[in-house]
């Protein structure tokens, strides 16, 4: 297993997070319904993933429901009494109660979110909270001095973004340095082979400014694993099979395009495509770990064996030019006048 530094922190983090999302079999009032693991299983997940190395593990209090994935998470931490070992990353911003105050990133609301993930998660801390999407109606100031006041009382030891737009996370690190606060550390993004929008803007704001990025969905829910195939349905009890407007919007031509490149990569260096999509990621700019879910066992092995896969610089130039997005106006201008303007 290798490790990076998270963003510009000292904390090393292995290159691959286990994502909780599948923690705990959630009913029929998840998305994650009928998609997701028993206690047991995800309790074998986590011991297998620990014993190869990952030490860190990325939930939220809204996987599953009523806080299950964080629940499932806390039992494991507990029982194996390896809290010290694990980087535990949670999330809170979306709705977890009624009413107006349900929901969202105001001071108040963040408060309580965070003292109930620490409950859930059975910690004294949570090594990296995140703002699982950016809140238009609560000041952004607000929201730093709350995540900040959270740090310094020890509650969290870092803070990050997720879901955020460019404009917002750079508003968010001006107000930090203009007050003298802990700014976000790392951006949780949806990011893969065959979603680049986030190199527009994202990439660069995070490597000038020492972001970590932590790619989510790195296998675009299942499509770069090599199951699905141009012209075929999706194979019956497939995560996409049950998801079915999802994979209406994966299935266009450069998706294909990119699936096909990433098989021809991946027979060629007798590797899983999946593991190849995921080493694709760990080469691109400030990623400090990809977050990777999985069902069993079997999938999380599987996924492992990108931990210490480097790609050779050909295979990544094809499936660069196989996955290019289409940047638009006005970043084609400004990076065809690098070329002489």
């Amino acid at each position: 297993m290798r490790y990076r530094q998270l963003g510009t922190t000292g904390t090393q983090v292995s290159v691959l997070c286990l994502g909780a999302m599948t923690f705990g079999e959630a009913d029929e009032k998840s998305m994650m319904h009928k998609v997701s693991s028993n206690e047991k299983e995800t309790f074998a997940m986590l011991d297998r993933a620990l014993e190869a190395g990952v030490n860190f593990v990325d939930t939220a209090d809204v996987y599953g429901q009523d806080g299950l994935s964080e629940r499932v998470f806390g039992s494991w931490l507990a029982s194996r009494k390896v809290r010290d070992r694990v980087v535990v990353a949670t999330k809170g911003r979306f709705r977890m109660a009624p009413g107006p105050n349900g929901t969202g990133a105001s001071r108040m609301r963040i408060q309580r979110t965070i003292d109930a993930s620490l409950t859930r998660l059975g910690t004294d801390r949570i090594d990296l909270y995140q703002i699982h999407m950016q809140d238009l109606r609560t000041p952004e100031e607000e929201l730093i001095r709350a995540l900040d006041d959270a740090a310094r009382a020890g509650k969290i030891v870092y803070f990050g973004a997720s879901n955020y737009t460019a404009y917002r996370l750079m508003e968010s690190l001006w107000v930090a340095d203009k007050r003298g606060l802990n700014r976000f550390v790392t951006l949780q993004a949806h990011y893969n082979l065959a979603t680049r929008a986030l190199e527009r803007e994202h990439v660069p704001l995070c490597t000038k400014f020492g972001l970590g990025i932590l790619p989510w969905s790195p296998l675009a829910s299942g499509l770069l694993t090599g199951k699905y195939r141009r012209g075929q349905a999706p194979p019956e009890g497939s995560r996409l099979a049950q998801w079915k407007e999802r994979y209406k919007g994966f299935d266009t031509a450069r998706n294909w395009t990119v699936v096909e490149a990433l098989i021809a990569v991946a027979d060629e260096l007798g590797k899983a495509p999946g593991q190849v999509a995921l080493a694709w990621l760990l080469s691109r700019p400030v990623v400090s770990a990809v977050i990777f879910g999985a069902r069993t066992v079997a999938q999380l092995e599987e996924n492992l064996g990108a931990a210490d896969l480097e790609l050779p610089a050909d295979a990544v130039a094809r499936l660069d030019a196989a996955s290019a997005p289409e940047l638009g106006y006005p970043y084609e201008m400004i990076k065809g006048a690098d070329g002489g303007w």
